[in-house]
């Protein structure tokens, strides 16, 4: 349990790690907190620095995320271990200790660390997140409901179509990271209810996912 334990800990400081922040600040000398929603996610770094910092940003993000998950592999492959590994590395993202606790929404993260562990149920997430876009172009709606989604694709791909023994327990352990990923869209959440949600632009008056 001690390698676990130290893995948890290693998931957190890697999703802690703030890349949008330190890519904005090499490509533009900016503080990408200053700007937008004032994330350090993929989405605010694309309207404070541009589409390629933005992307750049999102797969290292998701690196991370995979990295995280990967590390806790080598030590065990219990569904509870590495849905905590996924968990810890979002909440490193989302409260990373290097800029005092204010990061991102985890998205991209948790895409990464889900990836390894139930690769077709992120795919489809992926594909529901793409469409809710295209339609309504709201990052925020696309990630709540796209996140909201993983346990039951989790469930239905490994459950179903191609079960494995550990489908449940795969499903319950993605409720924490997902559960987090959302919560941190409270107050995208307050605007949609009061009507007031923007919808996806590059520029910094827009929305924040």
């Amino acid at each position: 349990m001690t390698l676990q334990l130290i893995s948890l800990a290693v998931a957190y400081i890697l999703g802690a790690v703030p890349f949008g922040y330190v890519i904005v600040r090499l490509t533009s000398g900016q503080d990408v907190r200053g700007g937008g929603s004032g994330s350090i996610g993929a989405t605010n770094v694309t309207r404070t620095a541009g589409l390629k910092a933005g992307a750049l940003t999102y797969l290292l993000d998701v690196a991370k995320g995979m990295a995280a998950v990967a590390i806790m592999l080598q030590f065990t492959s219990e569904p509870v271990w590495l849905g905590l590994a996924a968990a810890a590395t979002i909440l490193g993202h989302v409260f990373p200790v290097f800029l005092g606790f204010k990061g991102g929404k985890g998205v991209a993260t948790g895409v990464g660390a889900y990836l390894i562990i139930a690769p077709l149920a992120v795919l489809t997430t992926l594909v529901v997140w793409a469409v809710i876009f295209w339609r309504w172009r709201m990052v925020s709606v696309a990630s709540i409901v796209a996140t909201a989604l993983v346990p039951v694709w989790v469930l239905l791909w490994y459950g179903w179509v191609w079960p494995r023994p550990d489908a449940v327990a795969t499903a319950i352990s993605t409720c924490v990271g997902c559960f987090i990923v959302i919560a941190k869209h409270h107050e995208n959440i307050r605007r949609l209810l009061a009507g007031t949600e923007s919808r996806f632009s590059t520029s910094s008056k827009s929305e924040a996912p």
